[in-house]
């Protein structure tokens, strides 16, 4: 049996960021998605910051995070 030290269900906005934070920090990381072809992809989704949106996206890149440069490469 494989051990993981942090399993992520989903891998949309908040799934891929999880798992790439724990990625970098070390952490032996899997990440369930029901599709395959799903992953990574981050459409413009209003639960993310509503009005503010702009200024959730541009902490999250000050961070480091993925959603602001995959949100441009997929839609």
């Amino acid at each position: 049996m494989k051990s993981f030290d942090v399993i992520v269900i989903g891998a949309g906005h908040a799934g891929i960021e999880a798992s790439y934070a724990s990625a970098r920090l070390g952490g032996k990381t899997l990440m369930l998605a029901v599709h395959e072809d799903s992953i990574g992809r981050m459409h413009c989704n209003p639960s993310i910051g509503g009005l503010g949106k702009g200024h959730i996206v541009h902490e999250v890149a000050a961070f480091g995070g993925l959603m602001p440069r995959l949100c441009s490469e997929t839609y």
